[in-house]
This record gives structure tokens, C-alpha cells and sequence, in this order.
């Protein structure tokens, strides 16, 4: 006996009382019509002409184009998932962006407004005023400033730069070789790399400015120098 025989058989049984096909009256259930032998399936039961093995039945074959369909909708959903998180990442980054500079804005103009409450207490300090609870204030107006990140610049004594500097005053002294600037009127501040305010100087110049750099013999000519 093969596993196949072994195995029951599923059987599917229609009870409809006519025929489709022939149009005839079928013969109620239970009934077996006359002549008919009992199958050899299983004991006691017996297969009419309307019922069909399972095993037997035609099994539904896949569609040729299923499997490309399936793949090229995988790629377009591939594609729009890729194309809405490159879009997501550039709205992130712009905002980020924004927000750092809408921070950055605040806090230079908020730095702005100490800036005159700044030259009063350094005229008080050159002046020796600074004492006291007036000290402790302006000790702590200065702590805004570096926590903003502002810090002040300009010194007598340093270069003239007239991206950093602004000159009120001009003379002339044999003892300064460059542009120099020699009193401070007003401080600069700036924040990183971003000058908030420049310094407000004086500046003096060299009486007797070095001369350009001699060329070398025969360059005139546009000939090389002879050994």
C-alpha cells in the first residue's frame, strides 16, 4: 500500500438536487443510483459523479507578471522612503540652522544694549570710582558679556587695523615704525570672529616712513645683474 492510499481523500460534495449540466433530478442523499458499485476510497462512503477530489483539482498557477509588479512597486516605494528622509534631513538641518541664528541674534543685541553701560564703568575704573557695590555691579554686567561670549578689545600700543579700529585722531612720532594706535577712546567688541562694535583710537604715524624695498641692479633694465 503507497502513502497515497494510506493518506483519506478530501472530497468535495455538491448537493445541489439538479443538475447543472444535464438538468436532471439528482438522486437524494444517501441514495445510490442504480448499477453504481461503492468506490474504493474509503468505507461506507461513496463518491457521485458531482464530487470532485481535492488532489485532483487544478491548482491556480501564479500570473507571469506578478513577481515584476511586486519588484518595481518595492522600488518606488524604495525610492519615496529615500527621497522623504533627504527631505526630512534638509528641514532638520535648516532648522537647526534658524534656531542658531536666531540665538546668535539675540545675543548680540542683547550685548548691544550693555555696550554704553560698559564705557561708563571703564571711565569709572580709569578714574578710580569703581568701588564698593558700584565694583560688584559692574563686576557682574562684564560676567554677561563673557557668558555671551563677547570679549573687548583694543589696547594702546596695537597695530592700526581698520577693520578693528576706528580713527578719530591722527600725528606723527618718530618713535612708532607702523600705524600704531596709541589712545583708546572707546573699546571694540566682538563675539568669534564677528566684530560687534570697533574701537574708537587715536592713531599715530611714523614721521619718516621706511622706503620701498630697492630692487636689485638690472632689474630696471628687465636684464639679470652681472656676477
Amino acid at each position: 500500500m503507497t502513502d497515497r492510499d494510506e493518506q483519506p481523500r478530501v472530497v468535495i460534495r455538491d448537493k445541489r438536487r439538479i443538475d447543472p449540466t444535464s438538468g436532471e433530478v439528482r438522486a437524494p442523499a444517501g441514495e445510490q443510483p442504480a448499477g453504481a458499485r461503492p468506490g474504493p476510497d474509503l468505507p461506507g462512503e461513496h463518491m457521485s459523479e458531482n464530487e470532485t477530489p481535492v488532489d485532483e483539482m487544478p491548482a491556480a498557477q501564479p500570473t507571469s507578471g506578478d513577481g515584476g509588479d511586486l519588484s518595481q512597486q518595492l522600488a518606488e516605494r524604495t525610492e519615496d522612503l529615500q527621497r522623504v528622509t533627504a527631505e526630512y534631513a534638509n528641514y532638520r538641518r535648516r532648522v537647526d540652522r534658524d534656531r542658531s541664528l536666531v540665538v546668535d541674534q539675540a545675543a548680540e543685541r542683547f550685548a548691544a544694549q550693555l555696550f554704553p553701560i560698559v564705557d561708563d564703568i571703564e571711565r569709572a575704573r580709569d578714574h578710580g570710582d569703581l568701588t564698593g557695590a558700584f565694583k560688584t555691579v559692574g563686576d557682574r554686567i562684564l560676567g554677561l558679556l563673557d557668558g555671551l561670549g563677547v570679549e573687548a578689545f583694543g589696547a594702546a600700543g596695537d597695530e592700526f587695523d581698520p577693520s578693528l579700529h576706528e580713527a578719530v585722531m591722527h600725528d606723527t612720532s618718530a618713535d612708532v615704525s607702523v600705524p600704531t594706535a596709541t589712545t583708546v577712546l572707546r573699546q571694540g567688541f566682538r563675539r568669534g570672529d564677528r566684530v560687534l562694535r570697533t574701537a574708537m583710537v587715536a592713531v599715530t604715524e611714523p614721521e619718516n616712513p621706511a622706503p620701498a624695498a630697492a630692487q636689485p641692479a638690472g632689474d630696471e633694465a628687465g636684464t639679470p645683474a652681472s656676477d
